[in-house]
């Protein structure tokens, strides 16, 4: 058991030789996004589609709110011949990348004027992959953390949203880039060569994957097997009977453990503040890139600003948010970063009114959206993070972010009706972005004495009882 010394927040902790792993984690889980967000937006616009239909084929999202559905099978199911040679949770994530790295190749030869539903087909595809290698990724990364170490868990959310950010921020300053310059070139098929370039880089992460241990998964099989014993007894049965039985303990022990570590009441109000939480966030994500190229930018400055200057203020400020949440305590700063989200918001709709197209403007929406949105994102990974129960860290992790997922995804797939609906009026389509997040902060503020982490994470020498969600409240 780590002691209450080495558990102290400290700035130290992020020079652990795991967060490195983690980064990379990080990185492989973000990435897919600039494939199925900012490139196939921009490919999509380019080749003449409107914001309706853009906006509607980020319907594919929505496959990341249902990842928890077959998360057990992800957390059961060996992969032949690779989980013994790489690992359970490794052989997962290759397999799956193996699937995203063909779709990229099929993308490379599709028009989307000539096929859009094929496109539209291909990135679900894509989608369907990431999300699942989510549930592993993100597994893998919990696992990398003892279950007793708070502070290391808080730095190791820093650290994977920096790498998430990582994967799609630099992954997108590269993608659009070597968009413009093929596209420079005079180039028509400048979409179809990005990604094939954008190709290389994924190989290039799935070989250093192969350097982050793992632990046994024969262990966690046997916590898993005593779990559902003391929940449906010992069976014996065969045929029907023992499947039905594998699929109950596969799929309602995970759920149950959740709902019996924090009582009915309360896993309900959880997982509508999880649902809530960044709703508005998704809409201006969803529909800032067109926005910046409507009112006049290019993919160079959207490249340079958007994703270069915005990659070196999440980092900064991830990190930050990572100390903050372990100094404030977890609920506490979870209502700071929503009210900052939510005003930030405004800051687009100030662009939009301009008139014109403002480098300077755009530099300061940009850096202080990016800062609120990663302070904001680390915390509430630190959040669900700490509610887990290892016996089932894929399954559980599983839900409570596909739930949040799917408010950022099916929810905002409707951004770009929206603002056509508003006739184009970027500036009030912001304004409502803003108003999307307090919902969930007055559902926050009811929640934030009935959780045992918070008071945890005040404390300079928290106690196990406290931080565990297990313990109850």
């Amino acid at each position: 058991m780590p002691s209450a010394v080495a558990d102290r927040p400290s700035l130290g902790t992020y020079l652990d030789r795991r967060m490195p792993r983690i980064l990379l984690l990080g990185a492989i889980s973000g990435f897919p996004w600039v494939l199925i967000g900012s490139s196939l937006s921009l490919w999509l616009k380019d080749d003449g589609m409107s914001r309706s239909t853009i906006g509607w084929a980020g319907l594919i999202f929505s496959v990341y709110a249902f990842n928890y559905l077959w998360a057990p099978l992800i957390d059961r199911i060996r992969i032949p011949w690779l989980t013994d040679k790489v690992g359970h949770r490794k052989g997962w994530i290759l397999l799956l990348q193996a699937i995203i790295l063909l779709m990229m190749l099929v993308w490379s030869t599709l028009v989307p004027s000539e096929s859009l539903a094929v496109v539209i087909g291909v990135g679900l595809v894509i989608a369907i992959a990431s999300a699942s290698q989510d549930i592993t990724v993100d597994a893998l990364r919990i696992e990398q953390i003892g279950e007793r170490e708070s502070a290391a868990m808080a730095a190791g959310a820093a650290i994977a949203v920096v790498g998430w950010w990582t994967g799609f921020k630099l992954g997108g300053l590269v993608s659009l880039f070597v968009a413009e310059a093929f596209e420079n070139r005079g180039m028509s098929n400048h979409w179809q060569m990005t990604f094939l370039v954008l190709a290389g880089i994924v190989v290039t992460m799935n070989l250093l994957l192969l350097m982050v241990p793992e632990q046994s998964w024969r262990e966690r099989r046997e916590r898993q097997a005593a779990d559902e014993a003391r929940l449906f007894g010992d069976q014996n049965a065969n045929g029907p009977a023992s499947i039905a039985t594998w699929f109950a303990s596969t799929v309602i022990s995970p759920i149950a453990s959740f709902f019996r570590q924090n009582g009915v009441a309360l896993a309900i109000a959880i997982l509508a503040f999880v649902f809530l939480f960044k709703i508005g966030e998704a809409f201006v994500g969803k529909m800032s890139i067109i926005f910046y190229d409507d009112i006049g930018f290019s993919k160079g400055d959207i490249g340079l600003y958007s994703k270069g200057l915005g990659w070196v203020t999440t980092i900064v400020f991830t990190l930050i948010g990572g100390w903050f949440a372990v100094q404030r305590g977890v609920v506490t700063a979870l209502i700071v970063a929503g009210l900052a989200m939510a005003a930030t918001n405004l800051l687009f709709s100030l662009m939009a009114w301009q008139g014109e197209p403002s480098t300077w403007l755009f530099a300061i929406a940009v850096v202080v959206d990016d800062a609120a949105a990663a302070i904001a994102t680390v915390i509430f990974v630190t959040f669900i993070s700490l509610l887990v129960d290892r016996t089932y860290t894929a399954t559980q992790y599983a839900l409570l972010s596909s739930i949040g997922t799917s408010g950022r995804t099916v929810v905002a797939a409707s951004s770009g009706a929206l603002v056509d609906g508003l006739g184009g009026d970027w500036g009030t389509f912001f304004l409502l972005t803003a108003v999307m997040v307090l919902p969930s902060l007055v559902l926050l503020f009811w929640l934030r004495n009935r959780l045992p982490i918070d008071q945890a994470e005040q404390h300079a020498e928290p106690s196990v009882s406290a931080i565990n969600p297990q313990s109850g409240t």
